[in-house]
């Protein structure tokens, strides 16, 4: 891995690095990942066709609750991360779930060159808006893809609405995240990162908005992507 060629905020690295021991806590800051797990696990596995038997990759796997949680489902998972830390959390949890992943210190860009087209389903989520250039990490994405394979992603959009909600809403308001999770500027509008699936080689399936009540604590998806939407692709040929 060249330290000098990675896509990546060492600002954001370290962010997250900070908070590793953290993300197994479901009454922590990652409380909302906890959560919205079900919802996404279940999307990815009904459009990947079944989880049972897949190769699949995680980029961005951060502590591991999606990158396991698919092993639960009878993926063969490798989750990707730049976080040591974070890794090392992932790798601990497996202890106590029992539970197989291989988890590795890599690049997109870099694993994407070792192992291109050997991925059965590849996952991206709540990552995109933390790197300097998402359009590297959507390539690298499609890359691993085998073709015909599915490639999810999910991210936020960016907007006046998004803005009061993912950032004003959850992190100042009702403290749901630490204040400086999220950079407005890097939110990514779903015509932004069409294109650069596009552009990549990819076909857009679907896009979708995620959704939460305060009130109630309930997630739910629908059509409407206005702040927290997911994105659903396949690769070509």
């Amino acid at each position: 891995m060249q330290a000098n060629t990675l896509n990546a905020d060492a600002a954001e690295v370290q962010k997250f690095s900070d908070l590793a021991h953290r993300w197994w806590d479901p009454e922590s800051e990652f409380k909302p990942l906890h959560q919205i797990n079900p919802l996404r696990l279940d999307w990815i596995d009904r459009h990947a066709g079944g989880l049972q038997g897949k190769q699949v990759i995680d980029i961005g796997c951060g502590g591991g609750i999606l990158s396991e949680s698919m092993a639960t489902r009878g993926a063969r998972v490798t989750g990707i991360d730049l976080s040591e830390k974070a890794l090392g959390v992932a790798r601990l949890h497996l202890y106590e779930s029992g539970q197989q992943v291989d988890y590795q210190q890599i690049a997109a860009e870099d694993i994407a060159a070792q192992r291109p087209g050997q991925f059965d389903v590849v996952t991206c989520m709540e990552m995109l808006e933390h790197v300097p250039d998402p359009a590297s990490v959507v390539r690298a994405a499609a890359t691993l893809a085998k073709p015909g394979a599915p490639v999810f992603f999910s991210t936020l959009n960016r907007n006046p609405k998004s803005y009061v909600f993912a950032i004003l809403g959850a992190e100042y308001i009702l403290q749901m995240l630490p204040r400086g999770t999220h950079d407005y500027g890097k939110f990514i509008k779903p015509s932004e990162l069409a294109r650069f699936a596009r552009e990549a080689g990819l076909v857009v399936d679907e896009v979708i908005g995620m959704h939460y009540n305060p009130l109630t604590k309930h997630y739910w998806l629908d059509d409407n992507p206005d702040v927290n939407y997911l994105m659903r692709c396949r690769r070509e040929g």
